[in-house]
């Protein structure tokens, strides 16, 4: 961290001058109290441990005076001489981005005590000087953080960290979508910047180094385009399964663990048997009190699952290192109408697509809402893999891959179709974010050797999964 006494002048930072309250006591004649606060703008929090230094501004001294903010922010200098200064703060968040020490003159009177209130600059400023002005078209939000080591917290400098989401546009030859992508390596204190994110909008967060890494988590950035938030980069994750291989799905293990408690959302009893697990990891149900603990699980920033019967589903990003605090989860209330008429008349895509016509002549394989409603599943991509002959796995790099038995190879990726309207290179993370399965209606899956002409591609060499929504 830098500590040069002088401090250079930077257009950053937020300085009043005011008449101190309460610090003037026990004063020699003379002589002044300067005190004040540090926040940090971008958590709206204050600043503790920040180096303020107070410089004498005449040049008749070079030494500078210093005191340490706690952990309200305060910092106070007594017995100050008349004068003029140079206030300004070191911190290690103005290093990892690459901001200079806040800088500002103060002229201290006799006997005249001041208060002089610092801060690390706010998101629209520090969003200017990290990504510049946003281009043309550019959403103008901000992400950033800082990756750590799950064993122990110490920053993770050359982490790779990177941001997905999920664009589209409607236009006259139908719906186009795109995956965005921004990508960031940490510095030496492990803080990454991603700048032109959804302003606001829902994105898809992971960091790696080496054989350590996070889950794919899922992050809102709010109205306003400012966000923080730290990852932890855990143990590889160990799969375990059978002997043979096959029959039992193989889940990750690791030495991490984390404990809680599951609600409902509107008070009533505690959830007692809900099932609590760590995606694609080691599950557990919750006592007659709704508390739970999951241990064997991979340490680091991971994806935390909660269901129970007549409630909705919730997954939401945990940190598994030592000391995390209890994670309290609160479940609606799921009203689920099987009501087949209504249904197909609030559905005219599916009533319109002939459907049913295909459904009778029995080639693919179909699920009705009745069939979608009794699976209970959250995702789409889970709904599609209770097909046989679909598989959605994980891939090396943190993703996920949709595919099934192709004509001329083991296994290819089928085209997905919703609508009517072919949904080019769709993963399953897509495919979650596009619609959820409240949102169906009927679900066709056709091999290659079946695929009705409508919703064929050409040289796709594979299957389609076509998805009429309500």
């Amino acid at each position: 961290m830098r500590t040069t006494p002088c401090l250079s002048a930077i257009v950053f930072g937020l300085l009043s001058l005011a008449p101190a309250s309460g610090q003037e006591a026990a004063q020699p004649p003379g002589r002044a109290v300067v005190s004040g606060t540090v926040t940090d703008s971008l958590a709206r929090a204050p600043l503790a441990g920040a180096i303020v230094q107070l410089v004498d501004a005449s040049g008749s001294s070079v030494r500078a005076t210093t005191a340490m903010s706690d952990s309200a922010g305060r910092f106070a200098f007594r017995d100050v001489a008349a004068g003029s200064y140079l206030v300004g703060f070191h911190h290690p968040v103005l290093d990892s981005l690459g901001l200079e020490p806040i800088l500002r003159r103060a002229t201290v009177g006799a006997e005249q005590s001041l208060r002089v209130d610092l801060a690390i600059p706010g998101p629209a400023r520090v969003q200017a000087a990290l990504c510049g002005t946003p281009g043309s078209g550019a959403s103008g939000g901000l992400l950033v953080g800082v990756v750590r080591d799950a064993r122990g917290g110490a920053p993770v400098p050359g982490a790779t960290v990177q941001a997905e989401w999920l664009e589209m546009s409607f236009g006259s030859s139908g719906i186009s979508r795109s995956i965005a992508r921004r990508n960031a390596t940490t510095g030496e204190t492990g803080w990454f910047v991603l700048c032109d994110v959804p302003n606001p909008g829902t994105l898809f967060l992971a960091a790696g180094s080496g054989s350590a890494g996070t889950d794919r988590v899922e992050v809102d950035v709010p109205r306003g385009g400012f966000l923080r938030r730290d990852l932890f980069v855990g143990e590889a994750a160990l799969a375990r399964g059978d002997a043979a291989g096959d029959s039992v799905p193989a889940r990750r293990t690791g030495t991490g663990s984390v404990s809680g408690v599951v609600v409902p959302a509107e008070g009533g009893r505690a959830l007692e048997g809900a099932l609590i697990r760590i995606e694609g990891g080691p599950e557990t149900r919750a006592d007659e009190r709704g508390a739970w603990t999951l241990a064997g699980v991979p340490s680091g920033t991971r994806i935390l699952e909660a269901r129970a019967p007549g409630y909705h589903p919730v997954r939401r990003a945990v940190d598994i290192v030592e000391g995390a605090p209890p994670v309290r989860i609160a479940l609606s209330t799921e009203q689920m109408v099987l009501d087949t008429l209504r249904v197909v008349v609030s559905a005219p895509n599916l009533r319109r697509s002939g459907f049913e016509e295909r459904r009778r002549l029995g080639i693919g394989r179909f699920l009705t809402s009745e069939d979608i409603a009794r699976r209970g599943l959250w995702n789409t991509s889970e709904l599609i893999a209770t097909v046989p002959g679909l598989h959605v796995e994980r891939s090396p790099d943190g993703g996920t891959v949709l595919s099934m038995r192709g004509t001329f190879a083991e296994r290819c990726s089928p085209a997905v179709v919703l609508n009517g309207q072919v949904m080019q290179n769709l993963e399953p993370d897509d495919v979650d974010t596009l619609v959820s399965p409240k949102e169906i209606a009927a679900v066709e899956v056709y091999t290659e050797s079946q695929v009705p002409p409508q919703f064929q591609v050409a040289l796709g060499g594979c299957g389609s999964i076509v998805i009429w929504t309500k």
